[in-house]
């Protein structure tokens, strides 16, 4: 039988794609100690956020 896991793998890889991106830009809009903190916490739950509202907008 062949197991066939490349489709998730290639998923998580444009997500992590999306969170480094995702940090890069939120880090450059900090100033603070708080939103440099802040910064990661949105770096990791923007891409999910953005794919949430991908698909409610394809959907209707």
């Amino acid at each position: 039988m062949s197991d066939n896991r490349a489709g998730a793998a290639g998923g998580g890889a444009i997500y992590g794609l999306g969170v480094i991106g995702a940090w890069v830009y939120f880090w450059q809009q900090a100033d603070a100690f708080w939103e440099y903190v802040w910064a990661i916490v949105q770096g990791l739950f923007w891409p999910a956020f953005m794919v949430y509202e991908a698909f409610q907008a394809l959907g209707g």
